[in-house]
């Protein structure tokens, strides 16, 4: 397996190895165990311990840019927050039967010290340097893969992107811009009263003021105000084609210049504002990529516990002999090969690329005429003959397009909803806080302060 570690969460490995340890959701404790607790969620708590690392953290990644941060009540409140939300997530994930194996977390370890530039002892022995439990360690990686795989399952079950989609979205395509986004969110929960709506356009509204103003850049008052789960990150949205837009924002985008904002919007999860960070050219039809396919059949003579070597050899020298006796290949296969996948369909392997079954069968394969049949050649299940039927080059600009249309559209109906599931997980969930300052206080959703008022 190969984890993708996001962003670093200790200090002294942004120090000393200037690269990524921990997901900036997966979060390690400190050695020492300390019984106060920061929040109580649910039926699980979050520490102090936890808490302050995790501050640390992110003061770690602001280092040289400390300005962008809130002021420390907010950032706590904001830290605490996203904890939370690990916490539940994590519990949905264990609801549902998503436990990581041990395995999975070895490979985790093996491929972030590997990154590092560390052997697993090193990664130990660097944690251990930093005051953290590798035991911890490898808990917050086991909960990070299961925050993926909650994910992943939640994908494959609530979202699928038709074909007509992909076609609308495709035709949508007159040009090839890229669109780099960022944007601002004041949450409202579900079935918002009068009075929380008007609150959440005042708060928006009033953030809108203090960047136009001047007081603050976008991206620090995302850090200090929005609701987003990607806060902390300035509200960074990355890079979008104008399929991977929500409809609401689309048109417009396209008329507005760098560094402009956008809103507020009211939508599904409360007020935005977006702003266009950057455009950029990225034409998928710059080149035309296109690749040798063959369309092939074969007889499998396998070399098992149950036929040796000079058996299965023998074998396929007999069939080979047949067909040269002028038998009709398919007709071989089906009786003889011992391909069960194929044998019914006359060998039939269908169109591929020629390195699909490996190097030797594709060398075979490449090196016959059409209508040629190959003299027996061993692989690693057993004695082969192979006969080319047809070749093709094959144009996959269009198919990679689709797929890549595809692969947008369905990255932005997950994030959409997603989202809206984190929300009503957060809603449904008991949470008391007992750090900050809304300690001895219930919530069920995140709350901010409202941003100055401005004249």
């Amino acid at each position: 397996m190969s984890l993708r570690i996001p962003a670093p969460l200790t200090a002294i490995v942004l120090a000393a190895a200037a690269a990524c340890l921990l997901p900036s959701t997966a979060l390690a404790q400190a050695t020492e165990p300390v019984e106060r607790i920061a929040a109580i969620v649910d039926e699980d708590v979050v520490l102090q311990s936890e808490l302050d690392l995790a501050m640390r953290n992110i003061q770690a990644q602001y280092a040289g840019n400390e300005a962008q941060l809130p002021p420390r009540a907010v950032l706590e409140r904001q830290v605490l927050e996203r904890l939370v939300l690990t916490r539940l997530q994590v519990e949905r994930a264990r609801s549902q039967g998503i436990r990581p194996s041990d395995q999975e977390i070895n490979q985790a370890v093996s491929a972030i010290a590997q990154q590092n530039g560390l052997s697993v002892d090193g990664l130990r022995q660097r944690l251990a340097s930093d005051g953290m439990s590798f035991d911890e360690f490898r808990r917050s990686l086991g909960d990070e893969i299961t925050l993926q795989r909650l994910r992943q399952n939640f994908a494959q079950s609530r979202i699928n992107v038709s074909e007509a989609e992909v076609d609308a979205a495709l035709s949508q395509q007159a040009n090839s811009t890229q669109y780099h986004l960022a944007h601002i969110l004041v949450g409202l929960p579900e079935g918002a009263t009068a009075e929380q709506i008007a609150t959440g356009q005042s708060k928006i509204d009033g953030i809108k003021s203090v960047i136009e103003r001047g007081e603050l850049n976008f991206s620090a008052a995302a850090v200090r105000y929005s609701d987003s789960p990607n806060a902390l990150e300035g509200g960074d949205l990355g890079w979008r084609s104008l399929d991977e837009i929500p409809s609401a924002f689309a048109q417009t985008i396209t008329g507005m210049q760098p560094g402009q904002m956008l809103g507020p919007i009211r939508g599904p999860s409360g007020f935005q504002l977006l702003q266009l960070v950057d455009t950029r050219n990225s034409d998928a039809a710059a080149g035309t990529q296109t690749v040798t396919e063959y369309h092939a059949r074969h007889i499998l003579a396998r070399v098992n516990d149950r036929q040796d070597e000079a058996t299965a050899r023998a074998r396929i020298d007999t069939l080979r002999a047949r067909i040269a006796g002028g038998a009709d290949f398919q007709d071989v296969a089906r009786e003889g090969s011992e391909d069960n996948n194929t044998r019914g369909q006359g060998g039939d392997l269908g169109w591929f690329p020629a390195d699909a079954f490996g190097a030797d069968f594709g060398s075979q394969v490449t090196a016959l005429a059409d209508g040629g049949v190959s003299q027996p050649f061993r692989s690693d299940a057993g004695w082969h003959i192979v006969q080319r039927v047809a070749q093709r080059q094959t144009d996959l600009t269009n198919e990679n397009r689709r797929a890549q249309v595809r692969e947008t559209i369905g990255r932005r109906k997950l994030e959409e909803e997603f989202n809206r599931y984190l929300q009503e997980l957060r809603g449904e969930a008991y949470v008391v806080f007992r750090s900050g300052d809304r300690a001895g206080s219930e919530g069920s959703a995140p709350a901010t302060p409202p941003p100055p008022s401005g004249g």
